[in-house]
This record gives structure tokens, sequence and C-alpha cells, in this order.
């Protein structure tokens, strides 16, 4: 982890053109190693402001049946971040709600696994790559020295230049 997928994935998300008229419906869920269809569906539903207290022990069933009838017709944009879910009966049975959604209506998926994209029949997917080390030191030195600029600090160019080697393209690390 740590080149960008969430950070990328919440600028889509937050901007501004990602609002009505092009999305009616927008939902960000955290799904990490725990791809649990019943919780991720409440989940939605209460970002949704559609949940309430009388959803508690309702089964998969009728949380997904009111998921869909509040969905049907409308756009929507749902990120799902950082999932690890290789099993694919089990995102059959969380995407049947989202069936009957208007044309145009995206799932945005962040995973590490490309295996996860193809069971979740990714129709783009984008590999981010790691930053060349000239990039890393940029970045670096943007944050770490006053304006940019490292020349008046030449012992603490040599560390933060060893900084950026161990960081190994990563931006999160930086």
């Amino acid at each position: 982890g740590g080149v960008g997928k969430t950070t990328l994935a919440q600028l889509v998300y937050n901007d501004d053109r990602m609002e009505r008229p092009h999305f009616d419906l927008k939902v960000w869920v955290c799904v990490s190693d725990d791809f649990d269809v019943l919780k991720m569906t409440k989940t939605i539903l209460e970002k949704l402001g559609l949940s309430s207290t009388n959803s508690d022990g309702k089964s998969l069933d009728w949380l997904q049946v009111t998921l869909q009838q509040n969905l049907t017709g409308k756009k929507f944009l749902l990120v799902l971040d950082d999932v690890w879910n290789k099993n694919y009966s089990e995102w059959e049975a969380f995407s049947n709600p989202f069936k009957s959604c208007a044309k145009g209506s995206r799932v945005l998926v962040t995973t590490r696994d490309k295996n996860v994209a193809s069971i979740m029949r990714t129709t783009q997917i984008h590999d981010l790559k790691k930053l060349q080390e000239e990039d890393c030191w940029t970045l670096f030195s943007k944050h770490a020295f006053y304006s940019g600029n490292s020349n008046a600090h030449q012992e603490l160019e040599v560390i933060g230049r060893q900084i950026v080697e161990r960081c190994e393209g990563l931006p999160l690390a930086l």
C-alpha cells in the first residue's frame, strides 16, 4: 500500500463534478479485509440516511430490498475502498441491489490485488505506479525544506535522499 489509491479515489469522490446532476447519490465504504455483505449493506443504508433502529435484526434480503427500492432509477457513485475479498459469490450477493440503478452509475474500487478487480468485472483498471526517485525527492523536499530548497542544508539533503531511497517510491511513506 501507500501508492495513493485511496487518495486518488478521495479526489474523485470529492470533486464537485461528482455531485448532482451527475450523480444523485454518493457513498464511501471502507471495506478492508472484512467483506461482510450484511455489514456493508447496513453501512450504505446508514450513509444514505435510510437506516433506522428497525433495521437491526433484519435479514440481508430485507436490507437489500430496502436499498434496491431506494436506488431504483437513481444514478449513484459507490466507492469501495481497500477491497481484499476474492470470493465471487459474496461480490455477486452484495451487488444485487445495484442492478436496478440508473445507467451511468459507477462503483469505484480500490485494491492492491488485480484478481479482486477481475472478480468484480471491472471495466477499467488504473494501475498506479510507484514514483520515480527524483519525483519522490521533489515531493519530500517540498515538505521538508523551506520553500522546497535544500541548498542551504547540504548535510540534511544527504539524509533526506537516504529517506527517499528507503521509501521505495511510495508517496504515503514520505
